[in-house]
């Protein structure tokens, strides 16, 4: 504290009040999201009702400057007009949280969308929750099946692990994530859709989910025509309802799409009241909030279950230096990176086993298993490096055994890596596969 801090603070005395007072106020201005108040005293984070000419609309304070209270509208600012009276609300913003949800399609607020009549629970949690002690988190020590054999042979996913979809637009991360919802297996499957397509949420329940796997579900919806708030909180939801259902001791799955609409929200939100940008016009509040929200995530303690979250991250222009992205790989336990080159050659699903890479596999899998999908990766890897001299001619069969043995193989790994839609292939299948797939690889390796 400075001296000058602390003699003001000194001269004000007993006029400092121990607690603010909630108040009421004003709008003085309505700028773009944001709405002005003045001669109100609510905290950052609060809620409070706006006088319209239709009736009132919810509002959150998103910050403050002196006297000025700055809010932002749950919905739309239509028939909002100066001098409307902002009534704060008194009880705290709190989810309704328990089993009712399941089978549900809820907003960011708790709030039916479906028409399956009101969601009726007993208990409420805050949606902000309670950071865990790194050193009361169970290690992830045990392999995950999520159904898609690409991933379980060479980008081993282990019970708890964080990762991340990174694709630039169109090359199939919602498919792959409904390829996982069907395919892992988990006692509890918790959705955020934010940000996206609204035609997406539907055709998720409808095509993606059975019956049997609906009831299971719980899909939090904030499409892209939602207030950023909302997009905001759709993901704090999804992550509130996940923790609930880990401190019950169940085994969630979590998918977020997408984690890049999250900060997209976050930054208009600061934008708005004024937060300078700082990387490709992102302010700092976005990289505060993504690990907080990612960190969220993973195992609980001894007597909890555990939280496997999968989150898509779009690249804009596929480029993986994208500063979501960036912050995203580093603060995630691996990521899978969908091709667009495999994608438009019909390779589905798109994934880039060379960029990809999962930090629990050596923790989760067998050493045969690690030594035979490094040898796979390996020889993909081979014959990527030299495609071009291979298409076009370049390249003498019996110049090198190695690329040799990749263009022989290429076949057999490539039909392994793709996998229908509506495909499922379990870890045993996948073993089995990936055994016999790399037995023949090493039967073919040219002697040393």
């Amino acid at each position: 504290m400075t001296l000058a801090l602390a003699e003001r603070i000194k001269a004000l005395g007993n006029d400092i009040p121990t607690s603010p007072v909630i108040r009421a106020g004003k709008l003085v201005r309505g700028v773009g999201l944001t709405l002005e108040a003045i001669g109100c005293t609510i905290p950052v984070g609060g809620r409070a009702l706006v006088q319209t000419i239709n009736g009132r609309v919810e509002a959150e304070v998103v910050g403050f400057a002196n006297d000025i209270t700055y809010l932002m509208p749950v919905q739309s600012i239509k028939g909002i007009v100066p001098g409307s009276l902002v009534e704060p609300l008194s009880q705290d913003s709190a989810l309704p949280v328990g089993s009712a949800l399941l089978g549900r399609v809820i907003d960011a607020n708790g709030q039916a969308l479906d028409d399956l009549g009101e969601i009726k629970t007993t208990k409420s949690v805050s949606t902000q929750g309670q950071v865990i002690n790194p050193l009361s988190r169970k290690p992830v020590r045990e392999p995950l099946d999520v159904g898609v054999r690409a991933i379980n042979a060479m980008i081993t996913v282990g019970k708890g692990q964080r990762m991340g979809l990174f694709a630039g637009s169109g090359v199939g991360k919602s498919v792959l994530m409904g390829m996982m919802t069907r395919g892992t297996k988990a006692d509890i499957v918790v959705v955020g859709l934010v940000g996206e397509r609204g035609r997406e949420v539907k055709e998720f329940i409808e095509d993606i989910l059975s019956p049997e796997e609906r009831k299971k579900a719980v899909i939090v919806a904030a499409p892209a025509d939602t207030s950023p708030l909302m997009r905001l909180k759709a993901c704090e939801t999804a992550v509130t309802i996940a923790e609930y259902f880990r401190e019950q001791g169940q085994n969630v799955l979590l998918l977020i799409d997408s984690l890049t609409r999250y900060a997209m929200a976050q930054r208009e939100i600061a934008l708005a009241v004024g937060e300078p940008p700082a990387t490709k016009g992102y302010p700092p509040s976005v990289f505060a909030k993504l690990p907080a929200l990612v960190e969220r995530a993973g195992n609980g303690n001894k007597q909890q279950g555990s939280i496997t979250a999968f989150y898509t991250v779009l690249t804009e222009g596929d480029d993986l230096q994208d500063p979501i992205a960036d912050a995203a790989r580093a603060i995630l336990d691996g990521h899978i990176v969908l091709s667009r080159e495999l994608a438009d050659s019909g390779h589905y699903p798109a994934i880039d086993i060379e960029s990809s890479i999962s930090r629990v596999m050596p923790q989760v899998v067998s050493q045969e298993h690690e030594e035979h999908a490094r040898r796979i990766k390996n020889v993909y890897s081979n014959y990527q490096q030299n495609k071009e001299l291979i298409n076009i001619g370049a390249y003498v069969k019996g110049s090198d055994p190695q690329i040799d043995l990749s263009i022989a193989a290429a076949p057999a790994i490539n039909a392994f890596l793709q996998q229908g839609t509506k495909q499922i292939i379990d870890m045993q299948q996948t073993l089995e596969t990936v055994t016999t797939l790399s037995g023949g690889i090493a039967a073919s390796q040219p002697a040393k």
